[in-house]
């Protein structure tokens, strides 16, 4: 079989690295334009072009995919049976959604139809659901509209997006190597619309912490913005990021933001209806450590209001 691999990201390598292993023909892997980055305007490779110079494999890297009839035509002359997308970062126009004769595939990071969009596996946390996974799915117009194809969950525990990430990469790679096999013997589910949410992308302002809300919510919103873009509220001028809390279980009715105790490891801040235990934060310019280590060296003292 011969596959054309489309990815961006982290989440895209485990897939391709696979494709690889297991000998399937690459003619061509697509991922986005370098980006330049930082200070010194250094060019930054993708993760997925990084892996594909490191296997040999030849790559495009199309400014736009849409209305680009050479990258169109160098698909047609690599005649693919099938189009293999993670992550990739575009659109795919009908044009090339119809050229591969098994199709266009798509590796999503959530169990469709929950969480359709850009991230799905910070909703999952966010949205307290007790499993996620990926699902193989049939690409089309839509966004994650496609009929599905298979499924792998996994529990989402406590774990973070970066946690979730790493194993719903893997989970993918392993559930693609059993879903390509059997591409035009199997038929796709439909999706049930009604049952659908959607996971808009993320912005790093979204990170700012709203002390009005329920201490689980919160509890679940760090987790889901660990390790990006992460979760940060402000004492006056000073901003400070919250990486790890708990959620003990104590009723409070002081105004939501409030230091209510300095513990030896924890900052208790009230919230809506309880109190949001915070174990893990960063100083303006430091480093993320345990509270005990911050509490050394840093000034935030009961009554403070954080908002």
């Amino acid at each position: 079989m011969k596959v054309v691999y489309m990815g961006t990201p982290d989440f895209a390598v485990p897939a391709l690295e696979r494709l690889y292993e297991a000998g399937y023909e690459i003619p061509y892997v697509v991922t986005q334009p370098d980006a330049v980055r930082n200070r010194g305007r250094k060019i930054s490779f993708s993760p997925v072009k990084e892996k594909a110079l490191e296997l040999g494999l030849p790559l495009l890297q199309p400014e736009r995919v849409r209305k680009n009839s050479e990258f169109r035509e160098a698909l047609q002359e690599a005649a693919p049976d099938v189009i293999v997308v993670a992550a990739y970062g575009q659109i795919l126009p009908e044009s090339i959604l119809k050229l591969p004769p098994l199709g266009c595939v798509n590796i999503h990071g959530s169990l469709l139809p929950r969480h359709r969009g850009a991230s799905p596996i910070q909703a999952a946390i966010a949205a307290g659901d007790e499993e996620t996974g990926v699902t193989i799915m049939y690409m089309e117009k839509g966004l994650d509209t496609g009929d599905m194809l298979t499924k792998a969950s996994t529990p989402v525990d406590g774990k973070t997006a970066g946690m979730l990430h790493d194993e719903l990469a893997v989970l993918g790679a392993d559930l693609l190597m059993e879903t390509l096999p059997l591409l035009g013997e199997i038929s796709g589910e439909k999706q049930d619309d009604e049952l659908s949410t959607y996971a808009p992308m993320i912005t790093k302002e979204d990170g700012h912490m709203d002390f009005s809300t329920a201490p689980e919510v919160l509890e679940r919103k760090i987790r889901a913005y660990d390790p990006w873009p992460g979760t940060f509220a402000f004492a006056g001028e000073k901003m400070y990021k919250i990486w790890q809390a708990e959620v003990p279980g104590i009723a409070c009715d002081r105004a939501p933001g409030t230091v209510t105790e300095l513990g030896r490891d924890y900052i208790d801040v009230a919230c809506e209806g309880g109190i949001l235990r915070i174990t893990e934060i960063q100083a303006p310019g430091r480093k993320r450590v345990p509270v005990r280590e911050f509490l050394k060296g840093n000034t935030i003292e009961i009554g403070t209001v954080l908002g």
